[in-house]
C-alpha cells in the first residue's frame, strides 16, 4: 500500500479498503495536503477491482475536529474566490463510485462533520460529537454542511445548529437519521463499519454501484424524475451478467458467484 503523511491506508478484510485520518497532534484537522492524500487514496480504492467498499475513520478521540484554521485565517476574499478555496475538499469524496462508510468517534466538527456527511453511510459511537460551529468563528459551513445537514435533519433543526454552533451527540445523530447506527464503544463502531463494508463488498459491484447512484439521485431529483431514473437503472441491470447470475442462483437455491459484469 502507498504511504502518506496525513492518512493511513490498509485492507483489513477482503474487498474492504480502510482510510484512517492520521494527524493526532492536530486533532486530525483538515487541510489541503490531507485532502490531496485522501482524494488520491479514495480514487485508488475506487479503481481497484478487488475493493468493493471503503471505510473512513479517525481515532477513538477524534474523527476530524474541523479545518486547519491556521491554513485559512489569513486568506482574503479574492484569494478564496480566485483559487476556489476548499472546492477540492468536497469534489472527490461524493463522486467515488464505491460505497463509503464513515466510522465516527470523538469529535466531528465543522469540516469533520461535513466530511462524514459526504459518506454514503455513517456509523458512530454514542459519545461522538458532531457540529457545525463555524458561526462562532465569524463564518459559515463551506464544505456542504448547510446543504447535507439540512437534507438529513430538516430546515428548522439544521438552522438552529448552524446559527448557534451547538453540538449534537452520536446518540442524537442516530435518532435524527444523520447516522445509520450508534454503537456503545469506538471499537464496536469501527468493527461494525468494517463488517458492513465486507457485506457490501460481497455483493455484485455492478449492482452496488447502481444502487448507490439511484439512492443519491433521490437527494437531487423530484419524486417523479427519481422514480423514472430508478426504473431505467433497474431495466439497465437486466443487461448485466450479474443479474442473470443472481436470479439463477436464487432459483437454484445456490450462493451467487458474481462476475462483476
Amino acid at each position: 500500500m502507498k504511504n502518506y503523511e496525513n492518512i493511513l491506508v490498509s485492507l483489513p478484510q477482503p474487498g474492504v479498503g480502510l482510510v484512517t485520518l492520521d494527524r493526532p497532534r492536530a486533532l486530525n484537522a483538515l487541510s489541503s495536503p490531507l485532502f490531496e492524500e485522501l482524494n488520491d487514496a479514495l480514487q485508488s480504492f475506487d479503481n481497484d477491482e478487488s475493493t468493493g467498499a471503503i471505510v473512513l475513520t479517525g481515532n477513538e478521540k477524534v474523527f476530524a475536529a474541523g479545518a486547519d484554521i491556521k491554513e485559512m485565517k489569513d486568506i482574503t476574499f479574492s484569494q478564496a474566490t480566485n483559487t476556489n478555496f476548499i472546492a477540492s475538499w468536497s469534489s472527490t469524496v461524493p463522486n467515488i463510485r464505491k460505497p463509503i462508510i464513515a466510522a465516527v468517534n470523538g469529535h466531528a466538527l465543522g469540516g469533520g462533520c461535513e466530511l462524514a456527511l459526504m459518506a454514503d453511510i455513517i456509523y458512530c459511537s454514542s459519545s461522538a460529537n458532531f457540529g457545525q460551529p463555524e458561526i462562532t468563528l465569524g463564518t459559515i459551513p463551506g464544505g456542504g454542511g448547510s446543504q447535507r445537514l439540512t437534507a438529513a435533519i430538516g430546515k428548522s433543526r439544521a438552522m438552529e445548529l448552524i446559527l448557534t454552533g451547538k453540538f449534537f451527540s452520536g446518540t442524537q445523530a442516530a435518532e435524527w437519521g444523520v447516522a445509520a447506527k450508534a454503537f456503545e464503544t469506538a471499537e464496536e463502531c469501527v468493527q461494525g463499519a468494517l463488517n458492513t463494508a465486507a457485506t457490501i463488498a460481497g455483493m455484485s459491484k455492478v449492482a452496488t454501484r447502481t444502487a448507490k447512484e439511484v439512492v443519491n439521485k433521490s437527494q437531487e431529483l423530484g419524486l417523479r424524475d427519481g422514480l423514472e431514473y430508478e426504473r431505467k437503472s433497474f431495466h439497465g441491470l437486466f443487461g448485466s451478467k450479474d443479474q442473470k447470475i443472481g436470479m439463477a442462483a436464487f432459483a437454484e437455491k445456490k450462493k451467487p458467484e458474481w462476475s462483476n459484469e
